[in-house]
């Protein structure tokens, strides 16, 4: 591909999320925002028997999305094992129950992690309302949380009420999420993805031979999979198979449509706050992350480093030629800086430069730009680092957005911080060092481990890609990274509505001449370099172990 085709492709993206933020951005924030509701909303509310102008506290805040999401898990739960009695199911068996819970598990948590090949595991009745349901629910619920966070921080003295969760998550499914996944299934529809409820059909190949082919409900999944942040794939090869992804223009519609509401979002944050200059320095640092990952994947993966990939003449293996490098790098770069873990090529396959810039993209804490809605917390939480420390360098107390950070609330944001490096070491530990974990291990010596902190960053991220050669369809590993799944969901989100109800129980206090700008190039420029410095502190060691040494052999 050329430089020329490269550039472009990338400036194609940059110019439609630079043309969209801030009207999606605006919109989204008057959705979170309007004090009307809907007359299909209201239907939703009387079916769920909930008061949805009811002002919750944070803790009632976050025992609703809990109570949600486990009715989630339990109802995929059940669809999984008994898939084969329900209609549409193709042939398809039941789910063993460890392999049911992760993937329930897997789909309530925005992870969408497969074990398993979709094409021969799961029917069209559980691909619709089963997973493609889950993956509007839970890109909702991250957009309840950012939308309880702003409203902390622009509250004072509301005795911990951060809004109704339930109305938040019924008004971004029904006014976001629905119309934007319903255009772009169409869009997807035009451009070649089938969306339709065949079975299996044999079908005559060129040289006579036959070959068997599914159909389903493809577009309409993939949308949605690519907008919330999702990733998974109706089929295993994911946005590699030509149903899925068809073209090389659908593959930058796909990238733009998995990156459209993480860069939206930080307009939508500074818009709730009251100050729209926060949420533009909160998309810059994304920015300037994703556009750093961008450059260093490309230049990993169409360089081509290594003895196998000079002689080739280029590091094709394990991508469509269809795409190429660049445009494969352009995706692995936004489907790992995102919490998607949509692939259009085995990044087991990249090179080991590549692949260290996908795993740290991942390790990053799923902030550049993240998922739909835990992007946005997720760097507002590493903001609130940033302030903490250029406080301690001036010796006053911090101040983020109006409201003073005592230790309270830098305790919430430590253990917030500190939560997903201890699923990520703490999982990688027991699955190199216990048999049952070792036995899943194909690839000897530094790609092994390369291979399970991969999976356990991508659990633990709640991003779901994988790089392959790891045998992860076990009973040890569906527990293992089922429970990766849940911690690196469940327990910042708690910790960060904890934060949001403290902020909101607070005063404001009014900016002085000591106040730290929050909106200005050289906080960004803090913002990148402390989120750079966590994950160089906790992860260099473990990356020692894996993609550094395997690119030094």
């Amino acid at each position: 591909m050329s430089t020329f085709t490269t550039v472009a492709q990338v400036l194609v993206v940059v110019g439609v999320l630079a043309a969209t933020h801030r009207p999606l951005g605006d919109y989204v924030a008057h959705v979170l925002s309007a004090p009307r509701h809907l007359r299909v909303e209201r239907a939703g509310y009387r079916l769920m028997r909930v008061d949805p102008d009811a002002d919750q506290r944070w803790s009632t805040y976050l025992l609703s999305l809990l109570g949600f999401s486990l009715a989630s898990v339990l109802l995929l739960f059940g669809l999984a094992r008994m898939q084969d009695h329900l209609p549409l199911d193709i042939g398809m068996p039941p789910m063993d129950a460890p392999g049911a819970w992760n993937a329930a598990v897997s789909f309530v948590t925005n992870t969408n992690w497969q074990w398993y090949s979709g094409e021969t595991a799961a029917g069209h009745l559980l691909q619709m309302t089963g997973f493609t349901v889950q993956n509007f629910a839970s890109a909702a619920v991250g957009v309840t949380v950012l939308a309880a966070l702003a409203r902390g921080f622009a509250r004072h003295e509301a005795a911990g009420r951060v809004g109704n969760f339930w109305s938040d998550l019924v008004r971004t499914i029904v006014r976001v999420l629905l119309p934007l996944a319903f255009v772009a299934a169409l869009v997807l529809v035009v451009g070649g993805v089938i969306q339709n409820l065949h079975a299996h059909t044999d079908l005559t190949t060129l040289t006579g031979g036959t070959q068997t082919a599914l159909g389903g409900p493809v577009a309409s999944q993939e949308a949605i999979k690519e907008l919330g942040t999702n990733g998974g794939g109706f089929f295993n090869a994911n946005s590699a198979h030509p149903f899925e992804n068809p073209t090389p223009w659908t593959n930058i519609f796909e990238i733009i449509l998995l990156l459209l509401l993480p860069f939206a979002l930080p307009r939508t944050f500074g818009v709730l706050v009251g100050d729209r200059r926060q949420g533009t320095a909160i998309a810059a640092t994304m920015g300037v992350l994703w556009a750093g990952s961008v450059a260093l994947l490309t230049w990993a993966e169409m360089a081509g480093p290594g003895l196998v990939p000079a002689a080739a003449g280029g590091a094709m293996e394990g991508k469509e030629t269809r795409f190429g490098e660049a445009a494969s790098a352009l995706f692995a770069a936004s489907t790992t800086g995102t919490s998607t873990g949509a692939v259009n090529a085995m990044h087991d396959s990249l090179t080991a430069p590549g692949g260290g810039v996908a795993m740290v993209n991942m390790l990053l804490g799923e902030v550049a730009p993240g998922g739909v809605g835990s992007g946005v917390y997720g760097m507002v939480v590493l903001a609130v680092v940033a302030v903490f420390l250029a406080g301690l360098m001036v010796g006053r107390t911090p101040e983020y957005l109006g409201k003073k950070l005592a230790r309270p609330e830098i305790t919430l944001v430590a253990l917030s911080v500190l939560a997903m490096p201890a699923v990520v070491l703490v999982g990688s530990a027991l699955a190199i060092s216990l048999p049952a974990g070792q036995a899943g291990i194909q690839e000897p010596g530094a790609h092994g481990i390369s291979e399970v902190v991969y999976a356990l960053a991508s659990a633990g991220n709640n991003n779901g890609s994988a790089f392959g050669g790891l045998t992860t369809g076990t009973p040890f590993y569906d527990t293992l990274l089922g429970l990766a799944m849940l911690v690196g969901r469940f327990v910042p989100i708690a910790l960060v509505l904890a934060l949001a109800g403290r902020l909101a129980s607070a005063r404001r206090v009014p900016a002085s001449a000591g106040t730290l700008p929050t909106h200005t190039p050289v906080f960004v420029g803090l913002l990148v370099t402390v989120t750079l410095v966590v994950v160089g502190l906790t992860f260099v060691p473990v990356l020692s172990l894996g993609p550094v040494v395997e690119s030094l052999s």
